[in-house]
């Protein structure tokens, strides 16, 4: 009796052993079939892009990784890319620069971003000056839009406010922009020669914020552009995501008051008082990942006594294309000697010069 109690004993114990090491094998061959069934998938995933890639460069069998698929598939539609932007160039070459601004996917009409805005900086008693870049290059009305339209360059002047709210030079400008409709006038400015480094601050970020351009410009209301130069030189720089470009130099720090270009922070730039590489401020031109972040930091980004030494400054720390373009270097020469308009004269464009300031 006591033997076939403690051999029920035994075989209940032997019973509860076999539980857990049966759950445990059952675990392991439901996980075995699931990581099969996940390796297979990535198996038929990587079939798949490998013959699509043999399909579409049409080489055969590959043995390539998933990884270098992808990167090879990416480097084709650049060079796809790339060579529609080569023959758009060549095309702008012979017939003056007109950018596709908008296409057709689907059916529907897609709208392509501007290719840049140009800002002209002007200030109160420029009224002639304003008219003569509206007869020479801009344009009025529909031509404006036309510009804009086939270009997909955008032209504004930019002013700021009397320090004086509200007075007659204020309700000149308001009364002449309701007549033209091509201002940027930036209600929290006050208009000063001293105060020019904060427009151009306060310019790129409105801009930034107001169109999704490919490129932000500063020009000066003396300058004449030609259209299609630009046009064409910009599209060269669509490749490059941060760039600054326009006629770069360096030049004297003046450390006397009673200098022109005195710089009251004169110091700042080192025992020999050289200022850095900078693009020169009758005309600069920087693309829109600079514009966003002059918006997003104007908070902070110091201003120095002259424009294009401040955004110049701006672009020192971070990771940025300084490009030195020979055909933002105005000229002193009259526009006749140019071959381009006179302050009261005719349009006349010269094709490789890009801008004439006119002294």
């Amino acid at each position: 009796m006591v033997d076939k109690m403690q051999s029920r004993a035994s075989s209940a114990r032997v019973f509860r052993s076999r539980i857990p090491t049966l759950l445990v094998s059952m675990f392991a061959t439901f996980a075995s079939i699931y990581v099969a069934g996940r390796l297979w998938q990535d198996s038929e995933n990587r079939v798949y892009l490998i013959k699509e890639l043999d399909r579409i460069i049409g080489q055969g069998r590959s043995v390539i990784s998933v990884d270098d698929t992808l990167k090879i598939i990416a480097c084709r539609e650049q060079h796809k890319k790339l060579s529609a932007l080569e023959m758009e160039l060549a095309a702008a070459r012979q017939e003056g620069f007109t950018s596709m601004r908008s296409t057709e996917i689907n059916g529907t009409d897609y709208k392509r971003r501007p290719l840049v805005v140009i800002g002209i900086f002007t200030t109160f008693g420029r009224k002639n000056n304003r008219d003569a870049i509206r007869k020479a290059w801009m344009g009025t009305g529909a031509a404006l839009k036309k510009m804009e339209n086939e270009k997909g360059i955008i032209a504004r002047f930019v002013i700021g406010r009397s320090a004086n709210r509200g007075d007659s030079l204020d309700r000149a400008i308001d009364n002449e922009n309701r007549q033209t409709k091509d201002f940027i006038i930036l209600d929290t400015h006050v208009e000063a020669p001293e105060e020019f480094p904060k427009k151009a601050k306060l310019f790129f970020a409105h801009a930034a914020e107001e169109w999704n351009a490919e490129f932000y410009s500063k020009v000066n209301d003396d300058v004449y552009v030609n259209i299609d130069a630009l046009g064409g030189t910009l599209a060269t720089h669509l490749d490059k995501p941060r760039v600054y470009m326009g006629c770069m130099k360096s030049g004297e720090v003046f450390s006397e008051p009673s200098q022109k270009w005195y710089e009251p922070e004169w110091w700042k730039f080192g025992d020999k008082k050289s200022y850095f590489r900078h693009a020169s401020g009758e005309m600069y031109v920087i693309s829109q990942a600079l514009a966003k972040f002059v918006s997003i930091n104007r908070a902070i980004l110091r201003t120095y006594a002259h424009d294009d030494i401040s955004v110049g400054s701006w672009f020192i720390g971070i990771d940025v294309k300084h490009v030195d373009e020979a055909k933002f270097c105005c000229s002193s020469w009259t526009g006749d000697e140019m071959g381009l308009p006179s302050l009261h004269g005719d349009t006349a464009d010269r094709e490789d010069e890009i801008s004439t300031n006119h002294a």
